[in-house]
This record gives structure tokens, C-alpha cells and sequence, in this order.
């Protein structure tokens, strides 16, 4: 039997804790409407072993490390046409015919905000996430205004998705052990399609906003309207931090109505 050996400049720490692993699965739940899986970063198939056994789904695995691959490809040969070699963040979820599925993975930790950002690529396809992050980054997506951990992930993971935090996992679960908690979270789409805002210029207003994040607006923002456009709302007056994804929202329609007066 092939076997995988961890490594570090992918950021591979292998789960072994099949509770832990059993209680991830678990999360999954299929009434959201997906029928199909996609997991990320499967290395030795821990997680595997629960998806492929449940039939209320399609369970496909995709893994950038080709020592796995051939892993997976022997530990599970009737399943080879759902296990794909290749690189997440370029995944085409249309071309797989991956309309209405879930996500799910031990992610790995030096590319996990870089997955999130693809989920919400993909956030009309992905109803559901359910993965173990680096426990710093699970905190920054459910984080609530007025925190230090609150920021650009935060607002754009929960203008899309409900987040939950599922529980901690400590450091002697993986093999090798990180040097840091590992954190599950779950991610639901919610019922808003679009934005009540040009969603291309809430980005960037968001971007700029944090990138800056110890100067009020006002001063923040002057990269996306000058500060001459600037009404006297009060948003201005405030610290990117202080601002819920309802008050972004509100706010890029105020900076868009500003900017087409200028027109």
C-alpha cells in the first residue's frame, strides 16, 4: 500500500482522531438541497471513509498531492473516477456538473483563507461548508463587529452564509501536530442572491476599509471616493471594525449614489 508522507510546504497535517473526523461528516446535511461533496485535501481519507459510505450524497475527492492520489486510488478503486488530482483553487465546479454541492476538508492551513475566498466564488454552487481551519481563521469568520478579529473575511463570508462555530480540535488529533488549535466551522448559504448593492463595489469598499482599519473611513476610503464626495453620514466617522455587512452594504450605496452625482 502507497503510503503519504505529510508535507510542509503543502501544510498537510493529517487528522487521525476518527471522532473528530466522524463529527465533521456529520455536519453534512443534504436537506439543504446539494446531492453531491467535493473534499478538499483528503490526504490518508479519514474523512473519506465517512462520505463514501453515506448514499444520501456523491462523495468526490480532489487533492493537489499526487502521493495521495495514488493513496486514495488504491484504498478506494471503485471510486477512482470521483477522486481528482488537481488544485482546489482552480476547480471548475461547472464543468463537473457540481451545480447544488457541499465542501468539505481538513484544510490546509497556508492556503485556507485562499479556499474560503473560492467558496464564495462558487457561493451560488456551495450550500453548505463544513471544514476544519486553523482555529485563528475559524474565529475571524464568525467574529462580530467591534472585535480585533473581525475584518475582510468576516464581512464577506457572512454577507453570503450563516457561520457556526462546531468545535476545537487540539494539536495531538494530526500527525504531524500543528503548533496551533485547529477550529471546525460550518458554513450555510442564506437566502440573499445578490446584494442590495453593486457587490463590486462593496468589495472594494470593504477591502479599503480594513486595509486602513485604524483610521476612520473618511480617511480610509479616500482610495474609492474623495473626500470631497463624502456626505456627513456618520459611517465616515466611524472605524472599518464598527461596521456590521448590513451597515457595508448601506454604506457602498451611499458611495455609488455619490459617485454617479459626480458623472
Amino acid at each position: 500500500m502507497t503510503t503519504v508522507r505529510a508535507k510542509k510546504h503543502l501544510g498537510q497535517h493529517f487528522l487521525h482522531d476518527k471522532k473528530a473526523a466522524q463529527r465533521i461528516v456529520s455536519a453534512l446535511d443534504p436537506q439543504l438541497g446539494f446531492d453531491t461533496v467535493l473534499e478538499v485535501g483528503p490526504g490518508m481519507g479519514i474523512l473519506s471513509d465517512f462520505l463514501f459510505k453515506n448514499d444520501a450524497y456523491q462523495s468526490y475527492l480532489i487533492d493537489i498531492d499526487e502521493e495521495s492520489i495514488n493513496f486514495l486510488h488504491e484504498q478506494y478503486p471503485e471510486h477512482q473516477e470521483r477522486i481528482f488530482y488537481g488544485d482546489f483553487l482552480k476547480f471548475d465546479f461547472r464543468k463537473h456538473s457540481l451545480n447544488a454541492c457541499a465542501v468539505i476538508g481538513n484544510f490546509p492551513y497556508n492556503i485556507s483563507s485562499q479556499i474560503l475566498f473560492k467558496v464564495l466564488e462558487e457561493k451560488d454552487k456551495v450550500l453548505q461548508m463544513v471544514g476544519m481551519f486553523q482555529k485563528e481563521v475559524a474565529e475571524r469568520c464568525i467574529a462580530s463587529p467591534g472585535g480585533k478579529d473581525y475584518g475582510i473575511l468576516s464581512v464577506f463570508v457572512q454577507a453570503y452564509y450563516e457561520v457556526k462555530y462546531l468545535f476545537t480540535v487540539k494539536a495531538g488529533a494530526f500527525n504531524p501536530p500543528p503548533k496551533v488549535l485547529s477550529g471546525v466551522i460550518e458554513l450555510r448559504r442564506n437566502e440573499i442572491k445578490h446584494l442590495d448593492c453593486d457587490e463590486k463595489l462593496f468589495k472594494k469598499v470593504v477591502k479599503a476599509a480594513f486595509n486602513q482599519r485604524r483610521k476612520t473611513l473618511r480617511n480610509a476610503l479616500a482610495s474609492v471616493i474623495s473626500k470631497d464626495r463624502m456626505s456627513d453620514h456618520s459611517f465616515y466617522d466611524k472605524r472599518a471594525e464598527r461596521l456590521s455587512v448590513g451597515d457595508f452594504v448601506e454604506l457602498t450605496q451611499i458611495i455609488d449614489r455619490a459617485k454617479k452625482t459626480d458623472r
